[in-house]
């Protein structure tokens, strides 16, 4: 998966912090940034978000009001396992990875892994 761009990121978290279906001119409204941006621009990025598939749309009027297609933790889910898929040795990728969490991050790991293995196991 490629990375977001700065505008992309910038507009995917506030959709993601929206919650809600939203217009271009919603998003423009709302997207504080280093540099004044036009209509035209933001209406760019977020069709290319649309077409990439990290956003659905639904009309509204002759405008469009988008929605990210997964929330921000399947986003950040995928990203991982998808560094994890790409790195030479997952087992010494996961071992530096859980060296850098916190107790409370190792005790949410651990429950995680717990309920995974109940759910796949049936119990």
């Amino acid at each position: 998966m490629q990375g977001f761009g700065e505008l992309e990121a910038a507009l995917m978290e506030l959709l993601w912090k929206r919650g809600t279906p939203t217009t271009v001119r919603e998003a423009l409204s709302e997207l504080h940034w280093h540099r004044e941006l036009a209509y035209t621009t933001v209406m760019t990025v977020i069709d290319t978000l649309y077409r990439k598939g990290w956003l659905t749309r639904e009309p509204d009027g002759r405008a469009y009001r988008y929605l990210p297609s997964m929330t921000r933790d399947q986003y950040v889910a995928q990203t991982m396992h998808e560094a994890l898929v790409d790195s030479g040795d997952r087992v010494e990728a996961l071992t530096h990875f859980v060296g850098k969490m916190t107790m409370d991050e190792a005790a949410a790991l651990r429950e995680a892994l717990s309920s995974y293995e109940r759910r796949i196991s049936g119990r």
